[in-house]
């Protein structure tokens, strides 16, 4: 018999005490702190910045503590804790061509203006478990960059110049939308698609991104350029009638280079997929990107097949933060529900095994049958 379960108050106080003292684990371990996270945990701090879209290094490794290293609860903190903050100003686009680059490379071209730069990345090890890390450690400083800091123009702007790739659709007199105010309404316009993938799940977008690679979707691309650095951020007060900086962010960026054969009006070029996230998120960049191309299908006329080219199923399953309170939703009580559906199944099948008894497939006939043929 289900019955309704009523109360449970203590027992929720219980298991928030429960909770924080799982997160603090051994008290005899020094406490973590959020200095710690944030200066030895930076990939993890990066993410929920980009997928809490809010840049704040120090309340994004707080909620990493609070989470007890759960990055989607991080993110669901940060984004909660981000509705609460005022909107002070918005922003002038960033510039990421005058960004000043600690990583830069190009899969497509070896010579690029202003050189490649491996910067910090996981590409050249070998993956083997370093057992120093179990000590304390105190690496050696790397050596001063002695790049000579030039211009570091985007690969893909030198292929425009010359015609090989469809140009950028930018209108600064248009109004951009903000899908942190506005639901998205399909078809949504690229501005919509972007923002939406930008604070997407890295997995979910790499799983698309990896189905094109594989054929779903047909999308073959070239890394055109990769590059993470920081980059100035700018508002343009109506009483200064000016810009000024104000700060600075580090962004990933990716552009990734696809073959397009072209239509009846226009001659085979390579199109453009884009992803820029805060921090240094190179993988979730490069996945926004190839699912920003696949996104684009519409706009060029390609067949939509497969999954990653559908824009309705990838932005309403990308945000983790969503998708995760739906999942985790079934474990408030269903109890009535459920209750509902046990009456009805079970009618039905009642009603079923009725006529059936009644009827030559039930057992007790093909019994009585088996019996008479037997004599």
């Amino acid at each position: 018999m289900y019955v309704a379960v009523k109360g449970g108050e203590k027992a929720i106080d219980n298991a928030h005490r429960l909770m924080a003292e799982t997160r603090r684990g051994d008290t005899g371990v020094p406490e973590l702190t959020v200095r710690q996270i944030m200066e030895q945990m930076r990939l993890a701090v990066d993410r929920v910045m980009s997928e809490g879209s809010l840049y704040d290094p120090e309340l994004a490794a707080l909620a990493i503590k609070q989470a007890c290293g759960d990055l989607v609860e991080a993110i669901f903190l940060l984004r909660a804790y981000r509705t609460t903050l005022p909107r002070l100003a918005v922003s002038s686009p960033v510039d990421t061509s005058a960004m000043r680059v600690r990583r830069r490379i190009s899969a497509t071209f070896k010579d690029i203006p202003g050189g490649q730069l491996l910067g910090p990345t996981f590409d050249y090890t070998h993956r083997l478990l370093d057992f120093s890390l179990a000590r304390e450690s105190f690496p050696e400083p790397a050596p001063a960059c002695e790049h000579e800091e030039r211009p570091t123009p985007r690969v893909m702007d030198i292929l425009a110049a010359q015609g090989l790739v469809k140009s950028r659709d930018i209108d600064d007199t248009r109004p951009v939308a903000d899908i942190t105010r506005d639901p998205v309404a399909y078809p949504a316009g690229r501005d919509i698609r972007l923002q939406n993938l930008a604070r997407g799940d890295e997995g979910f977008l790499l799983a698309l991104g990896y189905s094109s690679q594989r054929g779903f979707g047909d999308n073959h691309p070239f890394a055109g350029e990769i590059r993470m650095g920081e980059v100035a951020v700018c508002i343009a007060p109506e009483e200064l009638g000016f810009e000024i900086e104000i700060g600075a962010v580090t962004v990933s960026e990716c552009e990734m280079v696809t073959s397009f054969t072209g239509s009846k009006t226009e001659p085979p070029t390579f199109t453009r997929g884009y992803g820029l996230c805060f921090g240094y998120c190179e993988r979730k960049a490069m996945a926004m990107s190839l699912v920003d191309r696949s996104l684009q299908a519409r706009e060029l006329g390609e067949d939509i097949v497969a999954a990653s080219q559908d824009e309705e199923f990838v932005l309403s399953h990308s945000d983790n933060v969503e998708a995760q309170g739906f999942v985790q939703h079934l474990k408030l009580p269903h109890y009535v529900d459920f209750q509902a559906d046990l009456v009805m199944v079970r009618t039905m099948r009642e009603e079923i095994l009725g006529a059936g008894a009644q009827g030559p497939g039930c057992p007790t006939a093909r019994a009585k049958d088996n019996a008479g043929e037997a004599a």
